[in-house]
């Protein structure tokens, strides 16, 4: 089994091991992007996302980016936090659930037209347990879109994010992918060519094969 050689344990601590609940009892009403990187984010998901499905925000918070212009069958939140889900203006129906707890999704076999992780992948201590779960849940040829940018909360990101930069971000979602199976279609983006003043926004997505 070569995961475990991947990504030793010591990769994911973090420097606030305490019960994930307690660090997002009270609502964090932050977007960790300006309002360009967003604008660039949004556009993103219309082009990746079909339009009119069923779309899960995995890590969801109080805002999810996507353009109206999909006109979603239904939007599912997914996050630590209920009281910032409920002001969600875009999500339909959220569940309150720690995947550093466990990593399985409450949701049934092929449920999703689409799966999106904006700016929360670095807090996963369980990265590949959760995209294998993104995966099954996942219906075939549909997308999981990781987007992040250069900042977080550093308490409780995992210490091979901290200690690594851009690029290597990039990479190691990317290694992500390749490591749970069963994607095809990898690809990544970034802002960075035409930037202008807006933060730095990256893009990790693959297409479930199967």
């Amino acid at each position: 089994m070569l995961i475990p050689e991947l990504f030793p344990p010591r990769y994911f601590c973090r420097q606030d091991e305490t019960e994930d609940e307690l660090f997002y009892r009270e609502p964090r009403r932050v977007v960790h992007l300006d309002d360009g990187a967003i604008a660039c984010l949004s556009e993103r998901f219309g082009e990746l996302l079909a339009p009119g499905g069923v779309y899960l925000d995995l890590m969801s918070s109080w805002r999810s980016h996507l353009p109206e212009s999909l006109l979603p069958a239904k939007v599912v939140g997914l996050g630590m936090n209920a009281a910032e889900m409920d002001e969600n203006p875009q999500v339909q129906e959220y569940t309150a659930h720690n995947l550093n707890r466990s990593p399985v999704l409450p949701f049934p076999d092929g449920m999703f037209d689409g799966v999106l992780c904006t700016v929360s992948v670095q807090y996963l201590t369980k990265p590949i347990a959760v995209f294998q779960a993104v995966n099954r849940i996942l219906k075939p040829g549909c997308p999981f879109v990781v987007s992040f940018s250069n900042r977080c909360f550093p308490q409780k990101a995992v210490a091979v994010w901290l200690a690594a930069d851009d690029a290597q971000h990039v990479a190691l979602v990317r290694s992500y992918f390749d490591a749970s199976g069963n994607w095809m279609n990898l690809n990544t983006w970034d802002n960075l060519n035409a930037r202008g003043e807006k933060d730095p926004m990256f893009l990790v997505w693959a297409t479930k094969r199967n």
